[in-house]
């Protein structure tokens, strides 16, 4: 390799290794491998995956998808056929549809179309990290404005961060890590005030009150974000949509670099699901109720606040240092996310909302742990 061909690629790499990245956490496999137990024995309960999917199920779609499709041959129709799929089930033009490898993939393709370098992005704080990752690769910037203490909006403040050079605002609702769901008129008032494309993050929607689909008819720069990842249980498999007006659609369906973004057997899963919605309706229910029983026994344990939730999740904060508590459910095998100081709260963990069994397990070490 030549001198200047080494330095260069040198400074190259040092500067990617700068780049902020969603990076895994700890796996089954080798929190049980330390732990000397099998993986099974782990409750896995860090990623708000849908567990109450029934995965026998599931198999039996996706055996009829395997028959079905043939995964020798790129797609065909199929990525049309879910279109359709989905705007009889969001009651939305089919035009209007655009399909993803995940929300995330969605993500990261607006910001190459719609942020140049030197452009400014507008999010809050805190709330899911993809987006700061994908402004930063476009070297474009990001303002996070901290949610209230209710972690509702801060909408003065965030008026205040939106001018000619602001080009995306995004707004996760419901939030994560903070489980609620913003005001709809607040939400209105900055999508009519913002000189940008918004992206309203709905990868949750199907577990809290309302969703903003119909919006894309009144706002031309509207995207509303949708994913199989939850509700439905695809997490696995990489399936998002994009709802927004048919000019928008038709750029983020159509200008993306990659051919075939999304898989044959993914795309066909995805229509199998929409056409065995009874499943998935199920599944959500069960998983609400389940979940307002698991806030109510969070707060009952002293020590801890547990918060509403409008999602497939719950955050709480402890009166005992956040480390402390996630490296005692570790060693019991109970696997939740971490996050500490939010806002005003120091010590904030966060638990997916488990199948009862897992959740018992989550109490029971809780008890023992603040007892």
């Amino acid at each position: 390799m030549k001198t200047e061909c080494k330095k260069w690629l040198e400074k190259r790499l040092e500067k990617l290794q700068g780049l902020e990245s969603y990076s895994l956490e700890r796996t089954n496999e080798n929190i049980a491998k330390q732990l000397g137990i099998s993986p099974t024995k782990i409750v896995k309960l860090n990623y708000n995956e849908n567990l109450f999917m029934p995965k026998e199920k599931l198999v039996l779609l996706m055996r009829e998808v395997a028959e079905e499709c043939d995964l020798r041959i790129y797609p065909q129709e199929e990525e049309s056929k879910l279109k359709e799929k989905i705007s009889d089930y969001l009651k939305t033009p089919k035009d209007c549809v655009a399909v993803g490898n995940g929300s995330d993939e969605l993500i990261d393709r607006i910001g190459r179309l719609f942020l140049e370098k030197g452009d400014k992005a507008v999010s809050v704080t805190p709330t899911f990290p993809i987006l700061r990752y994908c402004i930063k690769h476009q070297d474009a910037e990001c303002n996070a404005v901290p949610l209230l203490k209710n972690f509702g909006l801060d909408v003065p403040r965030l008026l205040d961060n939106f001018t000619s050079e602001t080009k995306l605002l995004y707004l996760c609702s419901p939030n994560n890590p903070t489980a609620n769901q913003f005001k709809m008129n607040e939400i209105e008032n900055l999508i009519e005030e913002f000189p940008g494309i918004v992206i309203v993050d709905e990868a949750y929607a199907e577990y809290a009150d309302y969703s903003m689909v119909s919006y894309v008819d009144k706002f031309e720069n509207l995207i509303i974000l949708r994913t199989f990842s939850k509700a439905f249980g695809l997490a696995g498999l990489r399936l998002g949509h994009a709802v927004t007006n048919t000019a928008l659609a038709k750029i983020l369906a159509e200008k993306t670099p990659l051919p075939f973004p999304v898989s044959v057997f993914t795309l066909n899963m995805g229509q199998k699901l929409l056409e065995n919605l009874d499943i998935v309706e199920k599944a959500v229910e069960e998983l609400k109720v389940e979940r307002g029983t698991l806030t109510k026994k969070l707060n009952k344990i002293n020590g801890i606040e547990a918060f509403d939730s409008k999602t497939n999740f719950v955050l709480f904060n402890t009166d005992k240092p956040y480390e402390d508590v996630y490296q005692n459910l570790l060693r019991q095998g109970v696997l939740i996310r971490k996050f500490g100081k939010i806002l005003h709260l120091d010590n904030c963990l966060r638990t997916t909302v488990g199948l009862p069994q897992m959740n018992t397990k989550l109490l029971e070490a809780l008890e023992e742990i603040f007892r």
